[in-house]
């Protein structure tokens, strides 16, 4: 049998009653990557049962180009299930003869067909497709913002104007989903408007991804604004992360403040259930400070590490972050491990030390 003679017999097989036979003829179909299956599958979109649907859907993927532009028309299909299908495998071929079209679905009243249409736009990375996306933000399915923000990260720079224009939106939803995607982006043209939100909005959710946003951006302008609200309990824990990003040295003293004037004797009768909320909120900003110190990574913050070994509290981190700085901590850690007289501590030094491949048999102690 030739090729052509076998598309044509599964293209009718598509007819068939049993529904196994009618599967069977739409993955044949895709695994031929004939055109001329183009038009069956579409209309097997239609098809009662489900795995049939399915296998015509992957088939249409399979075929790929030469099946855009009869999808497209399916995203007006009366049947919603046809449009979801059609969005879904045009999500996958993203081809830029179709924008317009999937630039109208991205408003389609069935969020399926909104969320594979914003992963289109993710792929075809057109700026036309921007300011919709930006309505999208404000979309009441999860998925459907998901996608959004992963579209206009993948368009990139293109999307930072329409974004901190989203910003000073009425709607805190939008505030909080244009900061996360601009966090993505890390444009230097975001940190003044972010700051603004840190400084000036009247929601927390928002302050606090805005304080997250300007650490990864990395900028050194955000550092004073910053430090201006890290008393605010509830942005204190962001702060102390962000500024830990941005490696500034100015903060070091801050830092390890915050580290030295933990009193481990003040909590070691307490449990995290206890009505007392020091260990929310103390004990959260301490771990913080130690990440933020291994961070920056300056060698001065070496010796407090290995004092706050000492603390049962805040061991674990002052071990990760003392063995960020790698070999650097070795030599100073050993020597405390010989003047230590208290076994428990002795352990951890020794514990931290086997991380960055200490071996005990190089050193007399």
């Amino acid at each position: 049998m030739t090729m052509a003679d076998s598309v044509a017999e599964h293209i009718a097989a598509l007819k068939d009653e049993d529904w196994g036979i009618r599967e069977d003829a739409a993955i044949a179909l895709g695994e031929s990557r004939d055109p001329r299956g183009v038009s069956p599958l579409i209309e097997a979109l239609r098809d009662s049962d489900r795995a049939v649907k399915t296998a015509a859907t992957n088939a249409l993927t399979a075929i790929g180009s030469p099946a855009v532009v009869d999808l497209s028309y399916c995203l007006q299909d009366p049947d919603l299930s046809v449009q979801e299908a059609a969005a879904s495998v045009l999500s996958e071929i993203a081809d830029e003869r179709v924008l317009e079209p999937l630039q109208s679905a991205l408003l389609n009243q069935d969020w399926v067909v909104r969320m594979h249409a914003a992963r289109a736009m993710g792929r075809l990375k057109n700026p036309r497709s921007v300011e919709t996306l930006v309505l999208l933000l404000q979309d009441k399915v999860p998925a459907v913002r998901d996608e959004a923000i992963a579209a206009l990260v993948a368009i990139g720079e293109s999307a930072v104007d329409p974004l901190v224009s989203a910003l000073k939106d009425q709607d805190w939803r939008v505030r909080l989903r244009a900061t996360e995607a601009l966090c993505v982006l890390k444009s230097p043209t975001a940190v003044e408007p972010l700051v603004g939100l840190v400084q000036h909005d009247p929601d927390t959710a928002v302050r606090q991804e805005a304080i997250r946003a300007l650490g990864y951006i990395g900028d050194k302008t955000a550092v004073d604004p910053l430090l201006g609200v890290i008393e605010e309990p509830r942005l204190q824990v962001r702060v102390i992360e962000s500024l830990g990003r941005i490696g500034d040295r100015r903060v070091l003293p801050m830092l390890f403040r915050l580290v030295s004037e933990l009193k481990t004797s003040d909590y070691e009768d307490r449990t995290p259930a206890c009505e007392d909320n020091r260990y929310e909120e103390d004990l959260a900003r301490v771990e913080e400070a130690i990440r933020a110190i291994a961070r920056i990574h300056d060698e001065e913050a070496i010796p407090l590490l290995i004092t706050a070994l000492q603390s049962t509290l805040i061991r674990n981190e002052a071990s990760d972050a003392l063995v960020r700085f790698g070999q650097k901590a070795v030599a100073p850690l050993v020597r405390q491990l010989q003047r230590e007289q208290d076994e428990n501590i002795r352990y951890h030094i020794k514990e931290t030390l086997t991380q960055l491949g200490w071996n005990p048999k190089r050193v007399r102690l």
